[in-house]
């Protein structure tokens, strides 16, 4: 459920109608609902109530502070990448003991910082990944809390780009090799096993892939357990999809079920880094449409908005829909939405039946929140846009909108060209 709705025809964000933000901050922009955030997380905890758990917010989703916040304020933990997530999961104010690193690619300098922040554990990617943890943790004088993640050659049934528990995957260790990188993690001086960690995707919308790789998952908490590891920590990953068109994904209670059925007698906490399904359908990306173009082939919708600011209709071929800020447009056509980019990949939706918008019109392109700002570029010197987030009847402006002169920020012409 998300708090976006029309009231008189007019698109309202909880209860402030879109058009009303517009006109204040100008398009585009993101939108958030903070009702929608709070409700989604509070969901999804409570699902897995009857059981110890974490729940980790994948930061790469969206990494605004104030979406941070809200999920931080509701119990959640924040499951990082890079050293720059780190950073903001501190200035959100996020427990360093509610932190998960993942990320196949960790320099020294970040794991220095995630070990002097303390925090509760690395998901281990690569065996020389695993040696390098070592050897900074043991020139910091500290021991590492380490999960290894466990690639369980499992069919997540998604998109090729967001599939990750393939064997032919960049992510993790092959499960059949995972026995051996425990035994070698235990006698590393200055490594602490505490967790397995298998993250197998993203956009699942069937519960049987999560169900096989847990099958597999269990096999191998059960041997550790059995040669004396103490694992106290199942990190499960992410990956639970969302309805972007007519997709019919689990809800959180039918997916904490399977869950909880399938790891009940394993003794461990239970981690979890959802992503997507928590802010997904809590933001839209509002535009205004510049221009309406009757081409020989084909119609075209020109916005202010493009690939630069929304970028999975050109990375993956991705569904957003396309809607009408004033649902009082009645007719429609087969039109292709596009932005001012130089590029013929760049549009918001193709051979789309829309409504017949005209120049000035407001869109909404919905189920944005999720890989929409975090993915955004200035590619063709176009500034970034704002981030709005509403709450009840707040506009609460949680990114500004960048300027001209924050685009050549840092950047300099030497004296001698």
């Amino acid at each position: 459920m998300n708090f976006f709705h029309y009231v008189k025809d007019e698109l309202h964000c909880e209860e402030v109608p879109v058009r009303e933000i517009a006109e204040k901050v100008g398009t585009p922009f993101y939108l958030y609902s903070h009702a929608t955030l709070s409700r989604h997380i509070q969901r999804f905890r409570q699902a897995f109530a009857e059981v110890p758990h974490l729940v980790c917010f994948s930061a790469k989703a969206n990494s605004n502070l104030a979406v941070l916040k809200v999920f931080i304020a509701n119990g959640a933990g924040i499951d990082i990448v890079s050293g720059g997530e780190l950073f903001r999961a501190r200035k959100a104010g996020c427990d360093p003991q509610k932190i998960v690193y993942s990320g196949v690619g960790k320099t020294d300098r970040e794991i220095r910082e995630a070990l002097a922040a303390d925090i509760l554990m690395f998901n281990v990617e690569s065996e020389q990944e695993l040696e390098k943890i070592d050897a900074v943790a043991g020139s910091m004088g500290k021991k590492a809390r380490i999960a290894i993640r466990v690639n369980p050659d499992v069919d997540p049934q998604t998109h090729p780009y967001i599939s990750t528990g393939m064997k032919k995957a960049k992510f993790g260790i092959n499960i059949k090799q995972s026995l051996d990188q425990y035994r070698k993690a235990a006698a590393l001086p200055n490594i602490e096993v505490v967790g397995v960690d298998c993250h197998i995707g993203s956009q699942l919308t069937k519960l049987s892939p999560f169900t096989d790789a847990i099958a597999k998952i269990r096999e191998l908490v059960r041997a550790l357990q059995n040669e004396g590891f103490a694992i106290r920590y199942l990190d499960l990953g992410g990956g639970l999809g969302i309805t972007y068109a007519d997709e019919t994904p689990p809800d959180f209670e039918e997916y904490a079920k399977a869950v909880i059925d399938a790891t009940r007698d394993l003794g461990v906490t239970l981690v979890f880094e959802p992503g997507r399904v928590l802010v997904g359908n809590a933001g839209i990306l509002v535009c205004r449409v510049l221009y309406t173009k009757k081409g020989e082939a084909k119609n075209f919708v020109i916005t202010d908005a493009a690939m630069n600011d929304l970028a999975r209709p050109s990375l993956y071929g991705s569904y957003h829909g396309i809607i009408a800020v004033d649902k009082s447009i009645t007719e429609t056509l087969t039109a292709d939405v596009v932005g001012p980019i130089c590029e013929s990949g760049d549009f918001l939706a193709q051979e789309r039946e829309i409504p017949a918008f005209r120049p000035g019109d407001l869109v909404a392109v919905t189920s944005a929140g999720a890989y929409g700002f975090t993915m955004s570029s200035n590619y063709n010197s176009r500034p970034r846009v704002p981030e709005i987030m509403v709450k009840d009847q707040e506009i609460l402006t949680v990114r500004q909108r960048e300027s001209l002169e924050d685009l050549i920020h840092g950047e300099t012409i030497p004296e001698n060209l």
